[in-house]
């Protein structure tokens, strides 16, 4: 990408101190956007300054998005080659393997692993990159290839779609930059359960990594009971409460292709054991078990982001309280009640304030047993580590 860089400067009023310890992002807001800065290309490399012109750091640079610079590198004469990419990848690698004997993780945690708007989750043999960042597009082949030195995969599968390589000015498209694009769902074990990830045509990378702590951590209260998940995706509480000895388990789902790849992991986790998957919209499901008068041992509700920005967080908490007041009517005395939010917007006092407010709303009372959030393959980064998006409450209902 060349040796030299044009730079970009903090407006004089903007406090440098968050850049240099560390800090990921700089908004429009915070730049001086003259016409030089505007006229940098997407994806270009800049050094950024402090108002004084002294530097901070080396940052992509996108003028028409929101987010204008993303820091690479703390060191404004880094070389963003191979070689970096390599490096932060290996590092990324050490901490999985560490924590996994299996080969099933996120391997690259955007920011949090150094490496800005780039996400890789990993199945086996096969990586699924999601370039969310122009300076990753750019050099998704390099990626692709180090990927295949560094962590032995055979397969890189890019999934360049959703809000935010749209916000980003770059096209939606899902290829396989090394190897081919797997013809079949990949069978991926997690807690005892085989979950199946269609990492070609699937929601994200397929599959959600996230989730796999709190998976486990429900299925302590499966055995001998009936469970319902609800939003369930491929069946990821479902299937780890089938693992984990439940009678009989409801998956409720809009996607029937979710709930197909659902059913064959059931089938391959614990055959013999009644497994019902239902499509149907949650609220409506919810609505009709709760008039029904019917009972679960746990019920789980897991959306997705009913607050994806601040400007809904108003309107999500209120669909967290519904979520929470119908799941509750349906948590048998003694039962286990599981409530998420994978919202940014939404923090975890404001999420369980919502959650709390449902439950009570709904006659019951009851302990919250543990706060839950996005497991260690899923590392925050320090100067972002405010606001976990992943939270999930366990609650024992009276």
């Amino acid at each position: 990408m060349g040796d030299t860089h044009p730079s970009v400067r903090l407006k004089p009023k903007v406090d440098a101190a968050k850049f240099r310890h560390g800090f990921p992002w700089v908004y429009a807001d915070e730049l001086v956007l003259d016409r030089r800065t505007k006229g940098i290309a997407a994806g270009s490399l800049a050094v950024l300054e402090d108002a004084n012109r002294m530097p901070l750091g080396l940052v992509s640079v996108n003028p028409a998005s929101k987010l204008v610079a993303r820091v690479l590198d703390r060191d404004p004469d880094a070389q963003i080659d191979a070689d970096w990419v390599q490096t932060k990848l290996a590092a990324a690698l050490a901490l999985r393997t560490a924590l996994y004997d299996e080969p099933y993780y996120r391997l690259v945690h955007a920011e949090a692993d150094g490496m800005p708007g780039v996400v890789v989750d990993r199945f086996g043999a096969t990586a699924v990159f999601q370039p969310n960042a122009v300076w990753a597009d750019d050099l998704k082949d390099v990626i692709a290839q180090s990927l295949c030195e560094v962590a032995g995969v055979s397969n890189v599968v890019m999934n360049g779609t959703g809000r935010t390589r749209v916000a980003e000015g770059l096209p939606e498209d899902r290829v396989a930059l090394v190897g081919d694009l797997p013809s079949a769902p990949l069978p991926v074990t997690m807690n005892g359960a085989t979950y199946l990830a269609d990492v070609q045509g699937g929601q994200k990378t397929g599959l959600f990594f996230d989730q796999r702590d709190n998976h486990g951590f429900a299925a302590q209260f499966a055995p001998g009971g009936r469970v319902l998940d609800v939003f369930s995706h491929v069946g990821g509480f479902g299937l780890a409460a089938l693992a984990g000895g439940a009678a009989h388990v409801t998956c409720v789902d809009a996607s029937q292709a979710a709930l197909e790849l659902a059913a064959q992991g059931a089938a391959q986790t614990k055959p013999d054991v009644p497994f019902v998957p239902v499509q149907s919209d949650a609220f409506k499901y919810l609505e009709a078990a709760g008039e029904s008068g019917d009972r679960w041992d746990m019920v789980v509700c897991d959306p997705p982001a009913f607050a994806p920005a601040r400007s809904a967080l108003g309107q999500g908490l209120r669909a967290y309280e519904r979520a929470a007041r119908l799941s509750a009517r349906l948590v048998a005395p003694g039962g286990i009640l599981v409530l998420c939010s994978c919202s940014h917007a939404a923090t975890l006092d404001k999420f369980r304030s919502a959650c709390l407010r449902g439950i009570g709303r709904a006659g019951r009372t009851g302990q919250l047993l543990h706060s839950g959030a996005a497991g260690p393959d899923h590392p925050a980064h320090l100067s972002l580590a405010d606001g976990g998006y992943l939270k999930a409450l366990f609650f024992r209902l009276h």
